[in-house]
C-alpha cells in the first residue's frame, strides 16, 4: 500500500493533538489541509482513523494502532535528519572505558581522533570494569579481561602486562622479589594477582593484606603516595614511571587479560562505529 507521506504526518500530528486546528498551526498549514490529508489517508486505507465530535477529536482503534508506530518511525526520521545541521554530517558516538585505559591510553590520543574525525560527537564515559552496555547505551565499550562477555562481540585491543610498582621511597629497601612480603601489597577485585606474580618470581606469597582498590588509577596513587607496592598495568602508567613518581622495582610480570573493543552482538554498527573501530585498533597496533 503507498500512501502520502504528507497525509501520514497529518494524521499523526492531529492525533497528538486531538485537533485539526492545532496540527494545522504546528505544521504550519491551513485547518482545511490537515482535514483533506487525513480524509484521503482513511480512503485509500479503507478505514475510519478519528471519530469527529462535537469538541475534538478521538481516535479509533485503527487509529490507536496506528499512532504509535508514526511517531516512532517520525522521531527516527527527525533524529537521523537533525544530524545533517549545517550540511554536514554529525553523529553521536558513546564509548565507556575503563578508566585506566581511558586516562593512560585514550585521553592523549583523542586529540587526534576529533581533528581527523571532527563531525563525530565523541562522549566518552569511564568505568571500573563494570558495565551494561544496553542500560547505559553506549556504543562500545573498552574492558579489561579476557574478551568473554555474554552477548557482546569482542576485539582486542593490547595486552596489558602487570608489574610490581610502587613509590621511589619503598623501592630503595627492595633488593629482591622476596622483600615484598616485608611491605603492605595493595589489592585490586580480582584477588589472585599476587599469587601469579610470585609464582612467576618463583618466590612463596606471603599474607596479602593491603587496601582493596576497585579501579587501577586510585591504586596507582595510593602507591605513589607511599600507601604500598601495586600490581598496575605499566603501559598505562608510562608518564608515571617516566617521571619518577611510580618505580618498577623488578622486571617480573604476568598477563592476567589486555584490553578489548566491546559491543552488543544486537548493535548494528553506524558509520561513526566503523571510523572509531578502524581508527582504534590502528592506533592500538601502532602504540
Amino acid at each position: 500500500m503507498h500512501l502520502p507521506l504528507n497525509a501520514l504526518r497529518a494524521f499523526e500530528v492531529s492525533a497528538r493533538h486531538l485537533s485539526f486546528t492545532r496540527a494545522a498551526d504546528e505544521l504550519n498549514v491551513t485547518q482545511t489541509a490537515i482535514s483533506q490529508h487525513v480524509k484521503n489517508l482513511e480512503e485509500r486505507m479503507g478505514v475510519s482513523l478519528f471519530r469527529r465530535l462535537p469538541r475534538g477529536l478521538a481516535l479509533t482503534d485503527e487509529g490507536l494502532a496506528l499512532l504509535p508506530v508514526l511517531a516512532e518511525s517520525f522521531g527516527r526520521m527527525g533524529s537521523v535528519l537533525e544530524q545533517f545541521r549545517d550540511g554536514k554530517f554529525r553523529e553521536v558516538l558513546t564509548v565507556g572505558a575503563v578508566g585506566t585505559f581511558a586516562v593512560g591510553w585514550l585521553i592523549p590520543r583523542l586529540r587526534d581522533f576529533q581533528q581527523a574525525h571532527p563531525f563525530i560527537d565523541f562522549r566518552l564515559f569511564t568505568n571500573n570494569n563494570r558495565v551494561d552496555l544496553a542500560g547505559e547505551g553506549l556504543d562500545y565499550a573498552i574492558r579489561f579481561g579476557d574478551g568473554a562477555w555474554h552477548g557482546t562481540e569482542a576485539e582486542p585491543l593490547m595486552v596489558a602486562p602487570l608489574s610490581a610498582v610502587c613509590s621511589p621511597a619503598i623501592a630503595q629497601r627492595l633488593r629482591a622479589p622476596a622483600d615484598l612480603a616485608k611491605e603492605l601489597l595493595l589489592r585490586s577485585y580480582r584477588s589472585d594477582e599476587w599469587a601469579c606474580w610470585f609464582a612467576a618470581a618463583g618466590v612463596d606469597c606471603p599474607l596479602v593484606r593491603g587496601v582493596v582498590f576497585d579501579s587501577s588509577l586510585t591504586m596507582a596513587e595510593a602507591a605513589a603516595q607511599g600507601a604500598g607496592v601495586a600490581l598496575l598495568p605499566v603501559n598505562m602508567f608510562a608518564r608515571e614511571l617516566q617521571g619518577g613518581r611510580l618505580v618498577r622495582p623488578f622486571a617480573v610480570h604476568i598477563e592476567t587479560g589486555g584490553y578489548w573493543l566491546t559491543r552488543l552482538k544486537s548493535r548494528r554498527a553506524t558509520a561513526g562505529m566503523r571510523i572509531f573501530r578502524d581508527w582504534l585498533l590502528g592506533a592500538a597496533a601502532a602504540s
